[in-house]
């Protein structure tokens, strides 16, 4: 037997098909199976992240556009590897690293998991009361309890994965337009900014923790890992890594962010930079609307702030538990009682948290967008092992270019991560004392 038939019989084996044989899907098609990744997006994409780009405009000017360049890479990579790994475990990852290094791996990973969402939820509960601050002028605590009741309807209805598939679409239009017509509105980016700060690589002073803590939320490692539990949700098979249907929902979620993102740092950059303006709360991102909009910055900023929210919560309650879950080897369904009933307590406790800390401070939404990358160094060491392993990928060429990408990937983040949380934790700290001193 040649060479050639024995990876055929060994891709039969483990795959059940050969891969050389699968068709690739006409684009009408991709269009169906693309889901998954606009739901991350709509996790990613929640008011701590739009808060943060907007600093970075409103500071910085174009001078950091080219951080987009390290998040295109990291959070591309993070996806096809945790992907990959999935159809050729024939498990999501979390049960992969279960099976591969055991219980107590995959019970770290997901409680670390579980608790980089918890933060993150805290910073979406601060955006919902923002954005129904902006729309209807009521107290931000009461704003955001009437979003959560909404939300914890959809927690409890049937074929949750489509309303927050649905959410997260909608959510990522709506901000993409919203933004654009203000960019464009406000005389379009000077073409060379924008080449410079794409091509110069240098942090301003003072810019390294803000870098830092965007790119920590931007690319995080979560983000792939919980694509392989949403696949099953969406009826994903191994088939649809070698049709196009992955790829074209990594790329999907990944312009996503890269263009929302990048649209929100040219706002800041034409609209307050020049004048010096500040963003320190969600609600100030309105301030960067009205020299274009008026009177109706407010409530256009307060629809994107409530949908970037709101796509964010429902989407990012239901992965807390889901990653927790698969972490201990419990159901994973987002119609599973599991998951609802830990939603709605992890929904309780970030507004605990959020209420008790004070009106919407900045400085809760970005410790909330560093806390985020905290699982990546944990669950990364066990994704780049992985990755590397011969025996996953036994009678098939290993994936040399995403193994390289991700022990680049990995190392990288281990600085931007102990940075950050160098960075973030004393001044945390410093402003909880307050609110008891």
């Amino acid at each position: 037997m040649d060479e050639n038939n024995q990876a055929v019989n060994m891709a039969d084996h483990v795959l059940g098909f050969d891969p050389e044989q699968v068709e690739r899907l006409p684009f009408k098609e991709l269009l169906t199976k693309v889901g998954p990744g606009f739901i991350l997006a709509g996790i990613q994409l929640g008011p701590g992240s739009l808060t943060t780009s907007a600093m970075i405009g409103a500071e910085y000017g174009y001078r950091l556009l080219w951080i987009m360049l390290p998040v295109l890479f990291m959070g591309t990579t993070f996806m096809l590897v945790t992907y990959r790994l999935s159809v050729f475990t024939g498990m999501p990852m979390l049960h992969s690293i279960r099976h591969y290094y055991g219980k107590a791996a995959s019970g770290l990973v997901g409680g670390a998991l579980f608790l980089a969402c918890m933060f993150f939820t805290i910073g979406n509960i601060s955006g919902l009361g923002a954005g129904m601050h902006l729309l209807f002028g009521i107290d931000w605590k009461l704003g955001a309890l009437i979003v959560m009741a909404f939300v914890l309807f959809c927690y409890f209805s049937k074929d949750v994965y489509s309303k927050v598939e649905k959410c997260a679409m909608i959510a990522l239009c709506f901000m993409t337009v919203a933004f654009l017509i203000v960019l464009v509105k406000a005389g379009g980016p000077d073409c060379g900014a924008v080449f410079q700060g794409l091509t110069e690589w240098r942090f301003p002073q003072g810019s390294l923790p803000t870098v830092i803590g965007f790119i920590g939320s931007s690319a995080a490692l979560t983000t792939g890992i919980y694509g392989t539990y949403l696949s099953s949700e969406k009826k994903w098979n191994k088939q649809d890594l070698f049709n196009g249907a992955m790829l074209a929902d990594t790329i999907a979620h990944i312009f996503a962010v890269v263009l929302i993102s990048t649209l929100i740092i040219m706002v800041g950059a034409v609209v307050m930079y020049p004048v010096g303006g500040r963003i320190s709360v969600p609600a100030d991102l309105a301030e960067m609307m009205v020299p274009v909009l008026g009177d109706m910055a407010a409530p256009v900023m307060g629809v994107a702030v409530l949908a970037a929210a709101f796509s964010a919560i429902i989407g990012n309650t239901t992965r807390s538990m889901v990653l927790l879950s698969a972490g201990f080897n419990k159901p994973t369904s987002f119609q599973a009682r599991n998951i609802q009933i830990g939603a709605v307590i992890v929904l309780a406790i970030g507004t605990a948290i959020c209420f008790t800390y004070g009106k919407s401070p900045v400085q809760l939404i970005y410790f909330s967008n560093v806390a985020t990358g905290i699982a990546t160094p944990v669950a990364g060491i066990f994704v780049t092992l992985m990755i590397w392993r011969k025996d996953i990928f036994k009678g098939f060429k290993p994936p040399r270019a995403l193994q390289i990408c991700m022990t680049i990937s990995y190392i990288f983040y281990l600085f931007v991560t102990g940075y950050a949380l160098f960075q973030a934790v004393p001044n945390f700290i410093g402003s909880i004392a307050v609110l008891f001193s």
